[in-house]
Order: C-alpha cells, then structure tokens, then sequence
C-alpha cells in the first residue's frame, strides 16, 4: 500500500474557548481556567485557522508521509485538546467508592481538599496520604456515604490522583479474590451532566 502523502483533522473550537499555540505547545484558556499542554514529542503541523462568517474558529492537525503509528497521533493530540476544552468550559467529576468486609476504612481531608489521609485499611496502624494532582478538588459526598468525590479542570490530573488513592490502599500477601477491600472509582463525568 501506498503511503498517504498528506493526512490532516481538525476540531472547532467553541466561542467561549480561546487557544494559543506555540510551538507546538496548546494553552487553552476558558471560563473556569487554564490549561497548558505540550506535544512538542509528536511530530505533527499544528495551525489555527480563523473563523469567518459561517465556519468557527478550527485547530488543523496535519502529518505528512506518515507511517499507520504517526497517523493515530493526529487524533491523539485532537483528542487531548478536546478534553482539555470540556475540561476549562465544563470541568470534570469522578466519584469513589470504599468498599470494605469487615474495617471500616477512615478517609480525612485535611488542607481545604488538597490531600487525603486513609486509616484503618484492613486494620492497619499504617495512614496513607495522598496529596491532589494540580487543580484537582476533593470531597466527601453528601448523600452517599463511603462515597469521595474527585472535581477538576484537567482530566489527566484527576485521573492519576485516582489511581493514586486506589493503588495505595491495594491488598498485599493475601489472596486478592476473598480480601475486596479497596478504594474504587464508580463513575466518570461531565460536571453538570447526570
């Protein structure tokens, strides 16, 4: 097969949404924030084209004579702006959940929701911390109990802090099927949205 000479996407930009591209490097700006990204790794043109009368503003990502790797990174990078658009526009919510046998597990939030503390996982004296990635809020929810609740502009930063919370409490040296206790993430949202 032939290789393409030229493939290009592209993504609008919504009004509310400003974005300056340097080198590669895309802020984002919008109404709850900022956020900055670099995809200087990645070898693609990047241009911003000028909306008129009837297109919006668009993000034109284009590779020329790539390989099949090369050409997934174009929806890569348009995939990580997009986020990062919903991301200063809407903002994004993850919830967990603590699921225990037998000790109940204690989770405190010190520092106005900056970090967590967590005792008494299976019984253990032991307290972990976890200090919050970047912009990323936590909470206990208010209706739901064992229920913590993860807020942010950026969806990587919240994520990570996730797996952070969850890879601390992990069982070890006992059989993973019979001790279930841990810290989960039950659902991924949009703020605003159900």
């Amino acid at each position: 097969m032939v290789k393409p000479r030229i493939i290009s996407n592209n993504i609008k930009i919504p009004k509310d949404v400003e974005i300056t591209l340097k080198s590669r490097v895309i802020t984002v700006k919008g109404p709850r924030g900022t956020l900055t990204k670099s995809f200087t790794h990645i070898g693609v043109d990047m241009f911003l084209e000028e909306a008129t009368e009837e297109d919006p503003k668009l993000l034109k990502v284009e590779l020329w004579f790539g390989s099949a790797k090369g050409l997934s990174s174009i929806r890569t990078v348009l995939s990580h702006v997009n986020n990062m658009m919903t991301g200063v526009t809407k903002g994004f919510r993850y919830t967990m959940r603590f699921v225990y046998a037998h000790f109940p597990i204690n989770a405190t939030i010190p520092d106005d929701g900056k970090s967590l503390e967590i005792r008494n996982f299976l019984g253990e004296k032991r307290v972990r911390y976890i200090t919050m990635l970047e912009d990323t809020k936590i909470n206990r929810s208010d209706d739901v109990k064992d229920q913590l609740v993860l807020q942010g502009n950026d969806i990587e930063a919240i994520s990570r802090t996730c797996a952070l919370i969850h890879q601390s409490v992990l069982v070890k040296k006992k059989d993973i099927r019979m001790f279930l206790d841990g810290i989960y993430v039950e659902s991924r949202n949009i703020l605003g949205e159900a």
